[in-house]
């Protein structure tokens, strides 16, 4: 039976980079996202790879779907070694100053509570691994620079920054709490724009595969918890 990752977020760049490098690895792939076409057409784009591959819809800010989906992606492919949480959230409080203060939270959904919710459902699965992992995309704006606060605060992207932030502490603290489990938490820090997304113009930005290969390589060391790609 192959080894099992869960890309929660599924989209082009990373994820879609990601899935590639760790099903050519000999993973089966277990994609999560909120539009089924696009889940089909990464399941049948994988496929034609030669990677065993499902689609397990799902909210990324709503824990109840997310663990449905771990459930999913357990049940057709097996037990789980890593989960690649991917998913973005934060464009809804972009000016801190101008949101009601409700909405400062929702950023936090995705960020926090889904990655806590998938963690939880394959946690006993990533213990039972021997190999298990949490690989977590973030973004530069999480980062504690001046620089950073004030190009977050020109691009409005504030609730993004916060979240972005907390995520990063977020793995931290999963580092130390699951180390004696013998399951490996790590980040890789995103400084740009991914070719293939929506922020990235033309030709220009940084190229999915390079991230996923900073995925594989804490992945494969287990040592850094952190990386960053710029």
């Amino acid at each position: 039976m192959p080894k099992v990752i869960v890309v929660v977020g599924f989209g082009p760049g990373v994820s879609s980079a990601v899935a590639e490098k760790f099903g050519a690895e000999g993973f089966a792939v277990g994609l999560v996202a909120r539009t089924e076409t696009r889940l089909a057409a990464g399941v049948e784009a994988l496929k034609a790879k030669g990677v065993k591959a499902t689609a397990c819809p799902a909210d990324a800010s709503d824990p109840a779907t997310i663990r449905a989906a771990i459930a999913k992606a357990r049940s057709e492919l097996g037990p789980i070694t890593a989960i690649h949480w991917n998913a973005y959230g934060g464009g809804e409080a972009g000016d801190l100053m101008a949101v009601d203060a409700a909405a400062a939270l929702k950023p936090f959904e995705v960020a926090v509570a889904g990655l806590l919710a998938a963690a939880q459902a394959a946690l006993p699965d990533l213990k039972a691994a021997g190999d298990g992992a949490i690989l977590v995309t973030n973004g530069a704006f999480g980062e504690l620079s001046p620089q950073i606060d004030a190009l977050a605060v020109n691009l409005k992207t504030m609730g993004l920054a916060v979240a972005n932030a907390a995520k990063h502490k977020l793995v931290g603290l999963l580092s130390q709490r699951l180390k004696d489990d013998g399951v490996y938490v790590g980040e890789v820090m995103i400084a740009g724009a991914v070719k293939g997304t929506g922020y990235a113009r033309g030709d220009e930005g940084i190229e999915g595969s390079r991230i996923a290969e900073a995925f594989w390589g804490l992945y494969k060391a287990r040592s850094e918890i952190y990386a960053r790609v710029s």
